[in-house]
C-alpha cells in the first residue's frame, strides 16, 4: 500500500526520466491525471493516455536528454506546504512549482497568471 501516492508517481516520473525511459506507467486517480496534465501543459512531458489499467505517461525529450532532471516533493501527508501568489512570485526562477489550487492543479506560470496560490505539490527543474 502506498502512503502518498501523488509523490510515488511523480518519483516515478523522475527515476525514468534519470534513467532514460520514454515512458512510464502509473496509478490512475482524478489527483494524479491532473497533476500529470499540468506536467505536460508545462513542457515536461510529451504525452498522457489514460486506459483501464492506469496512465501511459510520455517524458519529453531535447536532444536525447530529458527536459525533467530533478524533482523535489514540498507538501507530504504530514506536512503541508502552501504559497500565496506573493511569495509565488518571489520564487522565479529556472524551477516550475506544482500547485494545488482551487481552481486546479496548476503549473507556477499559469497560477501566477491566474493571480492565485495554493498548496505546493512539487518543484521541478
Amino acid at each position: 500500500m502506498i502512503n502518498y501516492p501523488i509523490g510515488d508517481s511523480l518519483i516515478r516520473i523522475k527515476n525514468a526520466a534519470l534513467v532514460g525511459n520514454r515512458e512510464v506507467s502509473l496509478e490512475v486517480s482524478n489527483f494524479i491525471h491532473k497533476t500529470v496534465l499540468a506536467l505536460k501543459r508545462a513542457g515536461y512531458l510529451s504525452n498522457v493516455v489514460k486506459n483501464k489499467d492506469g496512465l501511459l505517461v510520455e517524458i519529453a525529450y531535447h536532444k536525447k536528454s530529458p527536459l525533467l532532471t530533478d524533482l523535489k516533493i514540498w507538501s507530504k501527508p504530514g506536512q503541508r506546504k502552501y504559497l500565496d501568489v506573493k511569495a509565488l512570485s518571489g520564487k522565479k526562477g529556472i524551477s516550475v512549482f506544482i500547485l494545488s489550487t482551487p481552481l486546479g492543479i496548476l503549473s507556477s506560470k499559469e497560477a501566477l497568471k491566474k493571480k492565485v496560490g495554493g498548496e505546493v505539490i512539487a518543484e521541478i527543474w
